[in-house]
């Protein structure tokens, strides 16, 4: 009987493998097994596809293995920008030098990349996509200038597609899909939405998959409050003080402390025990208050 040879036993288990399969690489199936528990929570908070997350892990961060990711933790390519005040680095990329941001780990890059797609206004339209419209979410991506590649939503779609990462998109979200989504707003890197005419908090955490007991906690509101237009609500707990730009504020009319605290992004009794004020205390036109 005639032996099979090594090279014989390979060819046969290639001709056998999907071609997709044969195209995978290790590093990359490596890469997606590590972070796609991250990439699914921040699709169940701010509705981006997991499947579009993963592929930009992947291709902004060379499966992990660039210099930016491997010393910055930077997973998204994701440049320092005006509003940032963390710590960066540089590195050539468009430009000699550029500044990108550096982070102390990878959940962190993740959060960080939800945010800059939520809360920037030229991201806004993906945000009335379905999460299973990966197509849709790389054309938007590439349309609203993340990368300056002219292939980066194809490149993108190809990573989806080769390493079906689209499994990773749950479909049960379009239940909650909603056709026109509140715009998310940054403020002392707090996320916030405005309220809309006939939202309760109930609508809200359907929205955003925060139950409304947090949302009325994170807000300093207790039970029973009717949301009115124009109210701003914070979709995470408030900070202990204002951003190092603002340092103190001058009342002005019609101004509460609880309204203060919304527009600087401050817990309420904290910015009570920064000005030694009780509960009680009611601003007057005029007053100078701490914020920091």
């Amino acid at each position: 009987m005639k032996t099979t040879s090594f090279l014989s036993l390979v060819l046969l288990f290639l001709c056998a493998c999907p071609a997709d399969a044969q195209r995978r690489n290790s590093q990359y199936l490596d890469y997606i097994e590590k972070y796609e528990d991250e990439a699914v929570e921040q699709m169940q908070r701010y509705h981006i596809p997991a499947s579009i997350t993963l592929a930009q892990g992947l291709l902004e961060s060379a499966a992990g293995r660039s210099t930016l990711t491997r010393k910055s933790n930077n997973h998204f390519g994701i440049k320092c920008g005006s509003g940032w005040r963390g710590r960066r680095t540089y590195h050539d990329d468009d430009a000699r030098g550029e500044c990108f941001r550096v982070y102390k780990n990878a959940r962190e890059s993740y959060e960080d990349h939800s945010r800059f797609l939520a809360g920037k206004q030229r991201y806004a339209a993906l945000f009335q996509l379905k999460t299973t419209d990966y197509k849709g979410w790389a054309r938007g991506l590439k349309k609203a200038g993340y990368a300056t590649s002219p292939t980066y939503a194809t490149k993108l779609i190809e990573l989806i597609e080769l390493y079906e990462l689209d499994r990773f998109d749950d479909s049960r979200l379009q239940d909650t899909w909603i056709a026109n989504p509140h715009e998310p707003f940054l403020a002392n890197g707090l996320l916030y939405v405005v309220a809309r005419s006939g939202d309760t908090f109930e609508s809200l955490s359907d929205e955003f998959g925060i139950s409304a007991r947090k949302l009325r906690k994170y807000n300093d509101l207790y039970k029973g409050y009717t949301l009115r237009q124009g109210d701003i609500i914070y979709l995470e707990k408030k900070n202990r003080r204002a951003h190092k730009t603002y340092k103190t504020h001058v009342v002005r009319p019609g101004e509460s402390m609880y309204l203060i605290s919304q527009r600087y992004g401050i817990r309420l009794d904290r910015l009570y025990k920064m000005n030694g004020c009780s509960a009680d205390y009611a601003p007057q036109t005029g007053d100078l208050l701490r914020l920091r």
